[in-house]
């Protein structure tokens, strides 16, 4: 099926931007082009946002593991609250430009910087970093820090559901008619060391009329940590439009609480 001939496609009546991936579905390679083109240094988000971004992991990752005496500490402290307090005095409400989703991303608005998974501005993402093969199937390898720790030195296992939620939502994807999660089911099968670099594998298993399935491995180098099924209900473009509507113009309240 063409772009042209997609669900959507060349309908102006539902109120989405016409780029965006549930008003065109403008398919798979593109949304894949985007992802990769987050992987090359001249398309790397940078400057003050992502400065900070990047600093702020290092504070969440230090607050869970220094030692620090308590004078350090309040030097420490004075200085985030300074910072915290400054940004409070500027104006919010950032609009929903591009998709925090990340698999829902397209060529056109591949803003997906803010995911809280994949986000290189988004100081809550580890990051996960996203791969396609030629198939479309999907590699994500991550290092997770002392912020994720469940089981002593291990991931907690809501962070690996997690995990596998985005990569699972990046495979069903390549469907070409994204949709949102129905069914994520997990299987434990190791503990998932912190501190290493653990490894997703998905893939697009199945298309039942809107019913997606997928289906994905977790490793760490040959261990098997976690296996996942995902089932996926493609979304129509004017319930993607009522949930813009619900979320308005801003993530965040406006004056500074």
């Amino acid at each position: 099926m063409s772009t042209a001939d997609a669900p959507g496609a060349g309908d102006r009546t539902h109120g989405l931007p016409d780029d965006h991936p549930f008003a065109g579905r403008v398919g798979p390679a593109t949304m894949r082009d985007a992802i990769n083109a987050r992987l090359t240094a001249d398309t790397a988000p940078t400057g003050a946002r992502a400065e900070l971004a990047a600093a702020t992991r290092i504070i969440i990752d230090e607050l869970m593991r220094s030692t620090a005496d308590d004078l350090d500490l309040e030097q420490a402290a004075a200085l985030v609250v300074n910072a915290a307090a400054l940004l409070q005095e500027q104006s919010h409400g950032r609009g929903y430009v591009g998709v925090a989703e990340g698999s829902l991303a397209n060529g056109h608005q591949s803003f997906i910087d803010f995911s809280p998974f994949i986000g290189v501005l988004n100081p809550l993402a580890p990051p996960i970093i996203v791969r396609f093969d030629d198939k479309g199937d999907v590699t994500a390898t991550c290092t997770y820090g002392a912020a994720y720790e469940g089981p002593p030195g291990c991931l907690h296992g809501g962070f690996i559901a997690a995990g596998f939620d985005e990569v699972l939502g990046f495979a069903q994807a390549q469907s070409g008619q994204p949709g949102m999660t129905g069914r994520l089911t997990i299987t434990y099968r190791s503990p998932t060391p912190l501190f290493r670099e653990v490894r997703f594998a998905g893939r697009l298993d199945r298309i039942d009329g809107r019913k997606i399935y997928a289906s994905a491995e977790l490793m760490v180098d040959d261990t098997l940590c976690a296996e996942a099924e995902g089932l996926f209900i493609s979304m129509k473009p004017e319930v993607f439009e009522r949930l813009l509507k619900l979320r308005g113009g801003s993530a965040a309240p406006t004056t500074p609480g």
